[in-house]
């Protein structure tokens, strides 16, 4: 199989508890602050320099971009997505699906159950299965899934790339 599409989909980093406020508006950790400036190096040293970063608006994913970015060693396109936000496993896959076939790798930054939902909805034949038990049952933050394809990012329907694997960089 080609690696020619290779989708890493990413819970953010550890936020603060929600304090009845607005959980749009809800920071990372300090804890997280740390998981999220490790994820970009460990992306980076894993091959996995997007082209594209499709982001949900809420505080907490934003700064795990902003902090994962500077370690990454790449300058993607980057859209930071309201809808992103409360979106279902489809809403993800839709807005996958919407990104240009030009580009090879696309990270999505998101929220948990959606982004394991995602994974574990895309995960077909060959994928790896400690990482399909592990979407499945959810992933905890800072933790990524890497998906891959040979097909363009148009045609991605359930069960249409290998799930390789579910990585959490150590702090």
């Amino acid at each position: 199989m080609s690696d020619a599409f290779t989708l890493v989909v990413l819970r953010h980093a550890k936020a603060e508890r929600a304090d009845g406020g607005d959980d749009h508006l809800r920071p990372l950790a300090l804890q997280g602050r740390k998981q999220a400036s490790r994820l970009g190096a460990h992306l980076s040293e894993a091959g996995l320099r997007p082209d594209v970063v499709l982001c949900s608006s809420a505080l907490r994913t934003r700064q795990t971009w902003e902090l994962a970015r500077t370690g990454l060693g790449a300058d993607p396109t980057v859209q930071v997505r309201d809808d992103l936000y409360a979106a279902s496993p489809t809403d993800l896959l839709a807005a996958v699906r919407e990104v240009d076939p030009e580009a090879s790798v696309v990270l999505v930054v998101g929220h948990e159950p959606s982004v394991s939902a995602l994974a574990a909805h895309l995960a077909g034949e060959g994928s790896d299965s400690a990482a399909l038990a592990q979407v499945r049952a959810g992933v905890p933050t800072a933790t990524y899934s890497v998906l891959r394809s040979p097909e363009p990012w148009t045609t991605w329907v359930r069960d249409s790339a290998v799930l390789n694997g579910v990585y959490r960089p150590e702090v």
